[in-house]
């Protein structure tokens, strides 16, 4: 597509800071000087916004059954499809959705309040598809709904939360302005607690949790790249709730991994599906 931006697996970004669990720091190829001129800092930022647009969606319908007010989604928002308030069983559960809704929604905020007028305004969302074959793809069922229980609301915000972390340690590289990479990092901090929450209250709840938890897992891996990076919940029969490499640093993904996962395809060139029918909004949007 003329105007996207594209790059070979080979020459891909060391790994946007904002999804998943990837390659360890000291094996993922630097860009060429010419093509990391090419990002930019706002391109970087647009593509973190596309995406924390789609986590504060899943938060606040899930624990408010509505979604981001017209003021938050830009002048040209796309519809979302999917997604309504959980039962919750447990008090607690209810409260870390609730924190981490807000905790997104400011997200997008300071994005949109960063990137001023190049705010890329909310994309197409579709909960209920993206869901539905991801479960499909990781063996849970035809009828997979991330909106049903406390067990798969934590397992669809492991979904997004995990690939979130590396997308964010992977972009910090690219990062030119000293004031943005420091945001970008506090925000990876944050989107970090996130995943230790959901990934450590899965592992609590016990196998058939731990189970699905695992099974998204392999099921992400099959699609972001012939790499086996991605990490369970649970590993030879024990906790693992930190996935990281031997030196205890968390894994890296790029933009096209990243993008891999969300459109739920396999394929280079791709410029949506999956979760964003009708792809991001911003440079960076093809696999």
């Amino acid at each position: 597509m003329q105007g996207t931006f594209q790059l070979s697996r080979r020459q891909s970004l060391r790994g946007l800071v904002l999804l998943g669990a990837g390659a360890a720091i000291g094996s993922v190829q630097w860009p060429s000087p010419a093509l990391a001129q090419d990002i930019s800092d706002e391109d970087i930022f647009q593509f973190a916004l596309n995406l924390e647009y789609m986590e504060t969606e899943y938060y606040l319908r899930g624990t408010t059954g509505k979604g981001i007010n017209a003021e938050d989604a830009g002048s040209d928002p796309g519809e979302v499809a999917g997604g309504h308030e959980v039962k919750f069983k447990s008090e607690a559960i209810r409260q870390f959705g609730e924190e981490l809704a807000q905790n997104e929604l400011a997200h997008v905020r300071f994005y949109r309040k960063t990137l001023g007028e190049a705010a890329v305004s909310r994309p197409t969302i579709d909960f209920e598809a993206g869901f539905k074959a991801a479960a499909k793809a990781a063996g849970l069922g035809d009828n997979f709904d991330a909106f049903e229980n406390d067990m798969t609301f934590l397992l669809g915000g492991m979904l997004f939360e995990d690939v979130g972390v590396t997308a964010y340690a992977g972009a910090a590289p690219l990062i030119k302005k000293k004031e943005f990479l420091q945001a970008a990092a506090g925000i990876l901090a944050v989107e970090a607690y996130h995943m230790g929450m959901a990934r450590s209250n899965l592992f609590r709840m016990g196998e058939e949790a731990r189970k699905a938890a695992n099974a998204l897992s392999d099921a992400r891996d099959k699609v972001d790249g012939p790499e086996d990076k991605d990490q369970g919940i649970e590993v030879d029969g024990k906790a693992n709730i930190v996935p990281s490499t031997k030196d205890g640093i968390a894994f890296t993904r790029t933009p096209q991994e990243v993008l891999r996962i969300v459109y739920l395809t396999d394929k280079d060139g791709v410029d949506s599906g999956g979760f964003y029918p009708n792809g991001m909004n911003g440079k960076i949007k093809s696999t």
